[in-house]
């Protein structure tokens, strides 16, 4: 639920700044090359990160290799050997996978933003016959929302956006998926082949909502009226993408070391951009955009990277001299907030655990020695036989004490009065 939303979030957010990018420059192209730089200038730091990572796990492979082969009958010794690589040369062996798995979502976010709103027949009895907008992440009050609906203004460098290279000079039927029998549909409109809807129907917002503007379905995407030559700047943006994609992992390649990628891995970086392509006839021309694009500036921080020394064979070396460097002289970390906080947490815990200890029971004697070790305390004097330390005598309380001269009964009685004595009758 709660990744559902933030997701909506997310699409909602494109959305909107899109929408906004229109508005101060009303063309539907340079508008999705704006937001592709602002993205990727946003995600420009994890992207130096991706590469960097990516490139030393490449680079460190051979070694990688060379330990699985010394140590191929003892895997404990062998993961022991790995992490000690790995520390050394100063690399995270999954640094590179969290900034790609946050690249990715923007790709499907631009999908979902770029693509026309769904329709869907209207459920209201007041709207019988009506249409209203199924999925839609356009404000519905902006300009660009106005015309994706009503798929005017669209067009950029002789192509219109929505369309794809499938379609690219024709007419292209624009349907829908009826709830009621579950069938997939023709949009009413001009053209369409059933007479009964061929008159167009009113189209609502989200939650059969008025739209601030007057919308009707159309029958028919207009993608051109001529094969060729209306394909070929489609087909000219298409190639372009699948030419950055090669060349951007043969930049990579070459960056590596020799034999640091296995047959596996180069048939990976070989495939990928012919699937991007086979992907590229079916979206539409502003998702091939974004990607050409994307792709263009993915360009751009390698070379700077390759250039500067950041990346590639020399780069791996010279950090992990480095890392050694550190090793051999390390210095005192850095005590930031972070260390204070834990600091002061220790202490304040280990002050509630002396305050939780029982104090230690003693037997009413500061001159005696520990508890039940029959031995006096080093610094105590003895007192002499037979008597208190101070005076000799037996200490009060003590059972052979008696005072001198007094009867063994008396002892609390003091100055007894004399009885009178007895009359002489």
């Amino acid at each position: 639920m709660v990744a559902n939303v933030l997701w909506q979030g997310l699409l909602n957010a494109l959305g909107w700044v899109l929408a906004w990018i229109y508005d101060i420059v009303p063309n539907y192209g340079i508008a999705i090359v704006l937001l592709t730089l602002a993205i990727r200038l946003l995600l420009l730091p994890l992207g130096i990160k991706q590469i960097k990572s990516m490139q030393h796990m490449q680079a460190l492979q051979p070694k990688l290799k060379e330990l699985q082969k010394k140590y191929k009958n003892n895997r404990q010794k062998q993961q022991e050997e790995q992490m000690k690589l790995y520390k050394e040369a100063g690399v995270n062996p999954l640094g590179g996978c969290l900034p790609m798995l946050l690249t990715l979502p923007f790709l499907f976010a631009m999908y979902a933003v770029i693509r026309p709103p769904t329709l869907t027949p209207s459920q209201d009895p007041q709207h019988k016959g009506a249409f209203v907008v199924a999925n839609n992440h356009l404000p519905q009050d902006s300009a660009l929302f106005q015309n994706v609906l009503t798929h005017q203004n669209t067009d950029f460098l002789f192509m219109n956006l929505q369309c794809n290279l499938v379609g690219a000079g024709t007419q292209v039927p624009i349907k829908y998926k009826d709830p009621r029998d579950g069938q997939v549909k023709q949009l009413p409109g001009s053209g369409n082949p059933n007479p009964a809807d061929q008159t167009p129907a009113k189209i609502y917002g989200k939650d059969n909502a008025d739209l601030p503007f007057q919308a009707e379905t159309q029958a028919f995407l207009d993608c051109g009226h001529q094969r060729f030559p209306d394909m070929i700047p489609y087909i000219l943006l298409l190639a372009i993408m699948v030419g950055s994609t090669f060349f951007q992992t043969w930049q990579m390649q070459r960056a590596s070391p020799k034999d640091s990628q296995s047959s596996q891995q180069q048939a990976i970086t070989r495939v990928m951009p012919l699937m991007f392509a086979f992907f590229g006839l079916q979206f539409p021309a502003g998702l091939v955009l974004y990607w050409t694009v994307s792709n263009g500036l993915q360009v751009a921080q390698q070379t700077y990277l390759l250039r500067a020394g950041h990346i590639g064979p020399e780069a791996l070396e010279r950090r992990m001299a480095e890392q050694n460097q550190k090793a051999a002289n390390p210095t005192p970390p850095r005590r930031g907030v972070m260390s204070w906080m834990t600091d002061r947490a220790k202490a304040v815990q280990n002050q509630r655990e002396q305050a939780r200890k029982p104090a230690p029971k003693g037997d009413g004697k500061a001159t005696q020695g520990k508890k039940g070790s029959g031995k006096p305390n080093p610094g105590q004097r003895k007192p002499p036989s037979g008597g208190s330390s101070r005076t000799g005598r037996p200490p009060a309380g003590d059972p052979g004490r008696r005072k001198k001269g007094a009867a063994p009964g008396n002892q609390l009685r003091r100055n007894p009065k004399p009885e009178p004595p007895e009359e002489e009758g």
